[in-house]
């Protein structure tokens, strides 16, 4: 069986590549990594993708954080003094020499360049944020699309034999 695709996502880049997001993180930082999340984890869920958010924690003083969150996402704050692109390098090199096929988001061209060298492949988080929009749709149109077949009332009458039907509409009337 073929091992799943791992995206190693650089959390605040994409946030801050992303305008609806970038606006919200001004005021609600939290809040704009709360809808990065959400939005991933659909994302990886539909595509049957592994997925590491990385977001730096460069100026706390708390070891490596990470959660799990189901399955497949997996959200990483890094330890004191590390960065999210070196988290992300390290990551992404463990997951090819692993055998895994890894995709690494960030538009950091110098992290891009990291990334190439260990054998993951790039995407630019403008390019991820297309791909979600595509696959939003994609989920709406499959999932929330209008019946086939009209919604009415479903009645035993419709599905039994018509003498059947008799018998029991004559059953029905010698009771009262």
């Amino acid at each position: 069986m073929a091992k799943k695709e791992h995206y190693i996502i650089d959390g605040y880049n994409v946030i801050h590549a992303w305008p609806e997001l970038d606006a919200l993180a001004h005021g609600e930082l939290a809040e704009a990594r709360d809808r990065l999340i959400h939005v991933l984890s659909e994302y990886g869920a539909y595509q049957k993708y592994d997925v590491t958010i990385v977001f730096d924690a460069l100026f706390t003083n708390e070891d490596v954080h990470d959660e799990k969150r189901g399955n497949h996402l997996e959200i990483v704050y890094t330890a004191e003094g590390e960065t999210a692109d070196s988290y992300i390098e390290r990551l992404a090199y463990e997951s090819v020499r692993a055998g895994r096929e890894v995709h690494v988001v960030t538009s950091d061209g110098a992290e891009q360049s990291v990334i190439l060298g260990v054998g993951a492949y790039r995407l630019p988080s403008r390019e991820l944020r297309r791909e979600v929009k595509r696959v939003k749709k994609q989920i709406r149109n499959e999932y929330i699309s209008k019946p086939e077949r009209a919604i009415g009332r479903n009645q035993v009458s419709d599905r039994i034999d018509s003498d059947v039907a008799a018998r029991l509409d004559a059953m029905r009337k010698h009771k009262n």
